[in-house]
């Protein structure tokens, strides 16, 4: 009998499912869009049964396209965007529209626990700096404006979480993901009545699931959801992971010598340390997927969501004739070399971890600049922002002597060589069309026990498609250009906090 395995990724705008084989091959892939709601300024929503339903579709379209059956697929599990919140009743019913990780309603209790030391107190639990979309920050939102929807609410989820009570009926916690709350005391791997007190939020203790690890089981999958999805009733689901530890395994991050960069939406910057970090200058460190091991993780909205800016805006013709632009971004930038007169992009259209006034900028733009030296310096730009993170993640470690490279600068071989230049390491691109996806389905293959561990997983599931050397000469330019790059940044500083 073959055996196939299922995982599923949830990044908030697009449901993925993907088939794969116990050795890591890829059968199949499907993906539904999802629409991310924004009724005002600083909320961003997604409707949750929408949400199922897209999952469900892609599941059902995924087994169509592979030809498998159903009975044939032996385990499932499931990643997503961490943080936000997905209220439910106690049968998995929606109670309000779920609140997705970009959204930042709540930012006035993190900056007033900012200023009153919460934050810095609780460190040593949480691990972690604190943001508007964690569900501590919106819990604490909901007791204020939407009491009653509390009142209505069993369970309190994580998108993954959420996706797999639908698929299961059960309601569970998975510890990566919840470590990432604030909610836990990270270290201890449980829940901790003394941050539920600190954040006021005592009321919404009791809306807390279980917490199960990535390869326990979660569940199996029910009548309803068989119905939907065309996966066979009573197939084993396991717990699945936060989509940051789902890509790091599939990116071969197993061990602390590993660091995983995430070139999308949000730029991440992670390895793993079997110690808990505690330090202000880190982001985020959770629990990670590998038993005894933690997930350190630096990142800001400073990636490759810029290049979509770019390309929306500046390559119109270029998309009307029918030229792929990113093909045309990728010839343009690799057609020249750096020269430290080029002109310069800071990639803060989204935000900055610099300063939080700070907005995109180009700077030496001239008569001669052409969208070709623009399209470089939003590559650089985005590549010099991952260097920040880095040293800020240096203090704590030895210099890794590889970068494996996700998301969508993946795609772009310009890219990655540019990253290997301007890092001087060489960078591994994993041979992978989901990532997330392959992650999950690793989980799924250790906790139906077809193979001993993750590690072993890795080593059988996943495959480098590329290696890219670094350039000597290219790197120095590269260097002299990033001390031109912090240089500005401290220069403009005066000027956005005058804002």
């Amino acid at each position: 009998m073959s055996q196939y395995l299922l995982g599923i990724d949830n990044g908030g705008t697009v449901a993925k499912a993907a088939l794969f084989e116990t050795t890591g091959k890829e059968l199949a892939i499907a993906r539904r869009s999802i629409e991310l709601e924004m009724p005002h300024s600083d909320w961003r929503e997604i409707d949750a049964d929408r949400m199922w339903d897209a999952t469900a579709q892609a599941i059902a379209e995924v087994i169509a396209k592979a030809k498998v059956a159903a009975n044939d697929i032996v385990a499932v599990a499931c990643t997503g965007h961490g943080n936000g919140l997905y209220l439910v009743d106690e049968s998995g019913k929606p109670t309000r529209k779920g609140i997705s990780s970009s959204d930042s309603r709540a930012r006035e209790y993190v900056e007033r626990w900012n200023k009153d030391g919460v934050i810095d107190r609780l460190r040593p639990k949480t691990l972690q700096c604190n943001w508007p979309a964690q569900p501590n920050a919106l819990l604490r939102w909901m007791i204020d404006h939407e009491p009653e929807t509390l009142h209505r609410s069993r369970w309190a989820l994580m998108c993954k979480d959420y996706v797999r009570m639908r698929l299961t009926g059960e309601a569970r916690a998975e510890l990566t993901d919840y470590s990432g709350t604030s909610l836990l005391d990270v270290p201890a791997g449980d829940y901790d009545d003394e941050l539920f007190q600190a954040f006021e939020i005592e009321s919404a203790r009791h809306l807390m699931p279980a917490i199960v690890r990535s390869t326990q089981p979660a569940g199996s999958i029910s009548a309803s959801a068989a119905s939907e999805t065309g996966l066979a009733e009573g197939t084993a689901v396991y717990g699945g992971a936060f989509d940051i530890d789902a890509c790091g395994l599939a990116a071969g991050c197993i061990d602390p010598q590993s660091m995983v960069m995430v070139g999308g939406t949000w730029g991440n910057n992670q390895y793993i340390t079997p110690e808990p970090l505690c330090s202000a200058d880190v982001f985020m460190v959770t629990r990670y997927a590998i038993d005894g091991y933690y997930l350190v993780l630096e990142g800001s909205a400073t990636s490759a969501s810029n290049l979509e800016w770019f390309v929306d805006q500046m390559l119109v013709d270029q998309r009307l004739q029918g030229t792929n632009v990113y093909q045309w971004c990728d010839r343009a930038v690799g057609e020249a070399s750096p020269t430290i007169s080029d002109p310069m992009f800071l990639p803060f259209l989204y935000g900055s971890p610099v300063n939080p006034n700070a907005t995109g900028t180009f700077l030496g733009l001239t008569g001669q600049t052409d969208r070709a030296a623009m399209a470089r310096a939003v590559f650089e730009g985005v590549c010099f922002m991952h260097h920040w993170h880095w040293d800020r993640l240096m203090q704590f470690r030895s210099r890794p002597n590889i970068i494996s490279m996700t998301g969508g600068v993946a795609h772009s071989q310009v890219w990655c060589q540019m990253f290997a230049d301007i890092f001087n390491v060489p960078v591994l691109v994993p041979d992978a069309e989901e990532l997330g996806a392959l992650g999950a389905a690793m989980i799924a293959a250790v906790g139906h026990g077809i193979h001993r561990d993750l590690a072993t997983a890795c080593a059988k599931m996943t495959r480098i498609n590329r290696r890219h050397e670094p350039n000597t000469q290219r790197h120095t330019v590269y260097s002299e250009r990033r001390k031109r790059f912090l240089a500005t940044l401290d220069a403009l500083c005066p000027l956005w906090n005058s804002h």
